[in-house]
């Protein structure tokens, strides 16, 4: 088994919306790709205990309290030992005239603190080239690790293939880790106040009231935490390997940005109280998209919006063992059908919120390419190896026309969309009920899919039709525990994976359309027990043994929470 202080759950995570880095309950930094969220690691023992972290050397410590300063990506973590506490601050800088890199605050420490930076560059592939560097004009001396400079408080020391400092009882300290060598005096007081300043900045954009407040505020941190500023994409989650099986094959690179997730995330913004411009943007990054092959769209790009390598195996032992650990994703070049119907739901919420038409262009090209092409076998929800007729897919992508339609230039047009629709909903009544009337997973199948929970969501039906009663009661017999929901799979038995943390969040929202506020609260407390301390989720859960699974945080997951929560408040408030 992991050591506990690997548990995903104790994962918190720090980021400057380049990239990001993942602390645990006990100070260790052990997930670090510097410079973007897909560049080669420099910390991954979270992934094999020789992958390097940054760790802290203290007797019988434990984390007493952690927390973020205000709306912020700065983590303050207080561990206590016996000689007393210790406070640790760790954030990366952002704002102007900041440097890239990780910075940590030490409190006045109650007994000896050594530090030791066990850097593993190129996810572990290569030893770190350790030289002192020296700076005459700021009497500052630094260590360079490859291509990154560590700085310190106290004096460094490079051991073996790593670097060390201690801070002396009584004294406090700091330490960065910068990308570049910095030419003036290290100044991690000012960089706090100035990144905290960036922090009120970007939370300014959107502010939400109402009930979870604290959760859901914990949630929209997350979708910031994992945007990339620069281009405005948002990726699935931090991390790659992160097992969806302990022990097993399931193990993905999550660090791209996902088509099928623009709508969920684009909605949880804009009704969270957003003023339009972090989702305005990243409908903007898809619409840059590197557009090179047959389809219209590759279902998910590089935080640069170009084309995703297949799979590249990596030595790391994995998270308890769980392999293949690898970099890279061969779904990228999938046909899904799913992924193009949500980029219509995102553009509709935007065109409607904020009374535009932008990047009309491609919507009307994805709006032509779905007409012409619905009636494809695609890869579906869960990028299955096979192509099916996936129920879902047809689904989001009638709803995705019939609601673009509204925005059509002609009426011929508006016609075509509405005309495909329309053959889709024909198709699904006639091929996509199973034997008991439940929307099945694919066409002709008798399993049921937690993502059929979405179609009232998404205005393809009403919640309470003889179809969606048949669904949620085959859901409920066949993929529940403990109110939490699986998802389902042709081509893998999902008994064996966690619940499907966003899969249950849809079933609690489509309870929220039915007015069962009980069974709403009763799903919503049961995933809320699989968000960690700090409010964050991984992809699944694992009723019995209380562990998250799959890759972390999830923003998948977040965005869906989000949604629920703001369909909660409006029902509250119509109720009074």
């Amino acid at each position: 088994m992991v050591d506990d202080s690997l548990e995903i759950r104790a994962l918190a995570i720090i980021g400057d919306r380049r990239t990001a880095a993942l602390v645990t309950k006990t100070g260790s930094i052990v997930w670090y790709c510097p410079g973007q969220f897909d560049a080669p690691s420099l910390f991954a023992a979270l992934l094999d205990p020789q992958g390097g972290e940054w760790a802290l050397q203290l007797s019988q410590v434990e984390c007493v309290a952690r927390h973020y300063l205000e709306d912020s990506g700065v983590l303050e973590t207080t561990l206590r030992t016996p000689a007393g506490d210790l406070q640790v601050t760790d954030w990366m800088p952002i704002g102007e005239n900041v440097p890239h890199g990780i910075c940590r605050q030490f409190s006045i420490v109650p007994e000896p603190l050594t530090v030791t930076v066990k850097a593993a560059p190129n996810y572990a592939r290569c030893l770190p080239q350790l030289t002192v560097h020296k700076q005459a004009s700021v009497q500052q001396q630094a260590v360079q690790i490859d291509q990154h400079y560590l700085y310190a408080s106290h004096p460094l020391t490079i051991v073996g293939h790593h670097v060390e400092f201690t801070i002396p009882t009584g004294e406090s300290g700091w330490a960065v880790l910068l990308d570049e060598p910095f030419a003036a005096a290290i100044a991690p007081d000012v960089w706090l106040k100035t990144t905290l300043e960036r922090w009120r900045q970007i939370a300014s954009h959107a502010i939400y009231h109402g009930p979870y407040e604290r959760q859901v505020a914990a949630s929209i941190r997350v979708l910031r935490l994992l945007t990339f500023e620069e281009t405005g994409g948002v990726i699935a989650a931090l991390t790659i390997g992160l097992p969806e099986v302990i022990g097993g094959q399931r193990n993905y690179d999550y660090r791209y940005v996902w088509l099928r997730d623009a709508g969920m995330i684009v909605s949880a913004l804009t009704r969270a109280g957003s003023d339009g411009q972090e989702e305005r943007r990243f409908l903007e990054f898809i619409c840059k998209y590197d557009r090179d092959g047959a389809l219209p769209l590759y279902p998910f790009s590089s935080i640069y919006g170009q084309p995703i390598n297949a799979e590249e195996p990596l030595a790391l032992t994995g998270y308890c063992g769980s392999q293949p650990v690898a970099i890279g994703n061969s779904a990228g070049k999938q046909l899904q059908l799913d992924a193009y119907g949500n980029v219509l739901l995102a553009a509709k919420l935007i065109y409607t919120y904020f009374d535009t038409r932008e990047h009309w262009g491609l919507i009307e090209s994805l709006a032509d390419f779905l007409a012409d092409h619905w009636h494809q076998p695609d890869h579906g929800l869960w990028e299955e190896q096979e192509e099916r007729q996936y129920t879902s897919s047809k689904v989001v992508v009638a709803c995705g026309l019939e609601y673009i339609a509204e925005y059509a230039q002609t009426a011929a047009q508006a016609q075509r969309w509405k005309s495909a629709a329309h053959s889709i909903r024909e198709f699904v009544a006639q091929k996509c009920l199973n034997s008991q009337g439940a929307y099945a997973a694919v066409a002709g199948g008798e399993a049921v899919d937690v993502s059929a929970a979405l179609f009232p969501v998404w205005g393809y039906t009403a919640p309470d039709t003889p179809e969606m009663l048949a669904t949620i009661a085959h859901l409920d017999c066949n993929y529940a525990e403990k109110n939490l929901y699986r998802r389902h799979l042709e081509e893998f038995d999902s008994r064996q994976e966690g619940a499907f943390l966003a899969g249950t969040f849809w079933v609690a929202q489509y309870w929220v359309m039915r007015g069962d506020l009980q069974r709403v609260y009763a799903i919503l407390d049961a995933a809320l027990e699989f968000a960690n301390d700090l409010g964050l989720f991984a992809e699944e859960a694992d009723p019995q043994t209380g562990q998250m699974l799959g890759n972390f945080p999830q923003t998948f997951v977040h965005a869906a929470f989000i949604g629920t929560v703001i369909d909660l408040k409006a029902l509250l408030e119509q109720d009074n």
